[in-house]
C-alpha cells in the first residue's frame, strides 16, 4: 500500500540528508588542509510506477557525494622554498614512499620538506617524483611514469662536475709591434717557449672527478689588427689559429680560425672523463670577448663552470618545474624536472588517504608532461593552494540537511500515528 511507501521514502530522506551531513562534516574539518578539494551532495529522485492512475506510491531520494576535484583553490604565500602550489590544472605525482617501485597517487597538497635523505616528501607522506636530469639538463620523457624517481636534493653533494664552458673578455694592445727576434712562424712557437707571449693568461678547468688542469691562453701580435692564439694546457696544444679584428677594435669572426670557436676536445692524462668544453671568445663585430684598443692587454673577466660542487645549500624551483640545487658556493645546476599529471575527468578520480587520487575508469588515464606544457598549469615555488571549502556555504548547507532531516523523521512519525489509527480500526 502506498502507507509504506511513504515511510520507506522517509527512511531514505533519512539515509540522503545523512550522507549529505557527512560531506559537509568532511568539507569543515579540511578547511585548513591544503590542497583539499570540497565534495557536494547531489540529490536525485527514487521513482516507482505502480501502474494505476488512483494510486501513489512515493520513491524517495538518495544523495550522491560529488569531489570538485578540478576547481582551483586559492594560492597563499609560505616560508618555504619547497613548498608548490599549482596554477592552472594538473597534479603532482607522488609515490607513497620512497621505493622507486611503490604505487603512485597524484596530488595537489604541495607542502613538501627532505626528509633525512633529502628527499622531498609532503605530510601526508607521499614522495615527489621527477625526471632526473643530466649534466647539460636534459631528460627523456617516454610517458612512462616509472622514469620517475623520488626528488633528493642533497643527492649532488659533494659530487664532482666536469667543466664544460670558457667565456673570456681580454683586451689586446692595439700599439703592440709583432715580435722579429724571432718572429712567430708556427703552432706551438709559444707553447714551446720558442717565441715569448705578449700576452698569455690561465684559467682553471676541472675533469669529471673534481681534478683541476691549468689551460693556458697565449697571445702575440703577427700583423695590424691581427694576432696568433695558441690554447694549451699540460704540454699539449689544443687550440691553435689567428684572431682578426675591426678597425674599430671588434672582433671579427668572419676572418678569424674558425677552429678557435669550436668547442675543445680535452683527453686528461690521468684517465678522468672530460666533456667538450665550449669557448666564448665573442660575437662578430660584437665588444663581448676579445678586443683590440690601445690600452694595456689585461684580462677583463672569465668565467669557467665546473668543479666540486660541495654541499647543497638550497634549491630553487622555477614556474616550469626544473628543480635546481644552489651549492655553498653559489654555483647552480638543475637536478630534476617535475611532470604534472593532467586527466580529461580529474573529478572521476578516486580519492585516498592523505589528501591524494588513484585512477579510475571515470577519470581516464593520466597525461604526465613538464609543468606549463600540453595543458598543465605552472608550479609556483614557495606558495601553497589553499582548500577550496567556502565556510559560509557549509553552515548554509548544515542548516538546509538538518531541517531535511527532521523533515524526513516527521514523515516516519507520521505515517506510525496512521498505521497506529489503522490498526486500531479493529478493536
Amino acid at each position: 500500500m502506498s502507507l509504506y511507501s511513504a515511510l520507506y521514502a522517509g527512511v531514505s530522506g533519512l539515509g540522503a540528508q545523512s550522507t549529505a551531513m557527512a560531506t559537509v562534516a568532511d568539507n569543515i574539518t579540511n578547511v585548513n588542509t591544503v590542497g583539499y578539494k570540497g565534495t557536494t551532495a547531489q540529490f536525485s529522485t527514487l521513482v516507482t510506477n505502480s501502474g494505476t492512475k488512483n494510486s501513489y506510491s512515493a520513491g524517495g531520494v538518495s544523495a550522491a557525494p560529488q569531489a570538485m576535484i578540478s576547481a582551483q583553490g586559492l594560492l597563499q604565500s609560505s616560508g618555504s622554498l619547497t613548498d608548490l602550489g599549482i596554477d592552472g590544472a594538473g597534479f603532482f605525482v607522488v609515490r607513497s614512499s620512497a621505493d622507486p617501485n611503490a604505487p603512485i597517487a597524484f596530488t595537489r597538497a604541495g607542502s613538501f620538506v627532505p626528509d633525512k635523505n633529502g628527499q622531498l616528501y609532503n605530510t601526508a607522506g607521499y614522495y615527489l617524483q621527477g625526471w632526473p636530469l643530466d649534466e647539460n639538463g636534459n631528460f627523456v620523457n617516454n610517458g612512462n611514469m616509472n622514469a620517475l624517481r623520488p626528488v633528493d636534493i642533497n643527492e649532488l653533494s659533494g659530487a664532482a662536475q666536469a667543466t664544460t664552458k670558457i667565456a673570456l673578455r681580454a683586451n689586446l694592445q692595439s700599439t703592440a709591434t709583432p715580435p722579429t727576434t724571432p718572429p712567430y712562424a708556427a703552432a706551438g712557437d709559444m707553447m714551446n717557449g720558442t717565441v715569448e707571449p705578449q700576452f698569455e693568461r690561465s684559467v682553471d678547468v676541472y675533469d669529471a672527478q673534481g681534478n683541476a688542469h691549468t689551460v693556458s691562453f697565449a697571445f702575440v701580435k703577427t700583423a695590424t689588427n691581427e694576432w696568433a692564439v695558441e690554447i694549451h694546457s699540460e704540454g699539449n696544444l689544443l687550440r691553435s689559429g689567428s684572431l682578426a679584428f675591426n678597425g674599430d677594435g671588434s672582433l671579427d669572426v668572419a676572418g678569424s680560425t674558425a677552429g678557435l670557436f669550436d668547442d675543445l676536445a680535452v683527453n686528461w692524462g690521468n684517465g678522468a672523463d672530460a666533456s667538450p668544453i665550449s669557448l666564448s671568445l665573442g660575437s662578430q663585430g660584437g665588444l663581448d670577448g676579445i678586443t683590440q684598443f690601445s690600452s694595456d692587454s689585461s684580462l677583463l673577466s672569465s668565467s669557467v663552470n665546473g668543479g666540486i660542487l660541495g654541499a647543497v645549500a638550497s634549491v630553487n624551483i622555477s614556474d616550469s618545474g626544473v628543480v635546481s640545487a644552489v651549492f655553498e658556493d653559489g654555483s647552480t645546476r638543475p637536478i630534476y624536472q617535475l611532470p604534472l599529471a593532467t586527466f580529461q575527468n580529474p573529478n572521476g578520480l578516486t580519492a585516498v588517504s592523505g589528501n591524494a587520487y588513484i585512477t579510475s575508469l571515470d577519470s581516464g588515464t593520466p597525461s604526465v608532461n613538464p609543468a606549463g606544457s600540453l595543458g598543465s598549469g605552472k608550479i609556483a615555488a614557495g606558495k601553497l593552494e589553499a582548500s577550496t571549502v567556502d565556510l559560509a556555504g557549509e553552515f548554509t548547507n548544515m542548516i538546509r540537511f538538518q531541517r531535511a532531516y527532521s523533515a524526513s523523521s516527521k514523515i516516519i512519525t507520521t505515517v506510525d500515528e496512521m498505521l497506529q489509527e489503522l490498526g486500531n480500526m479493529k478493536r
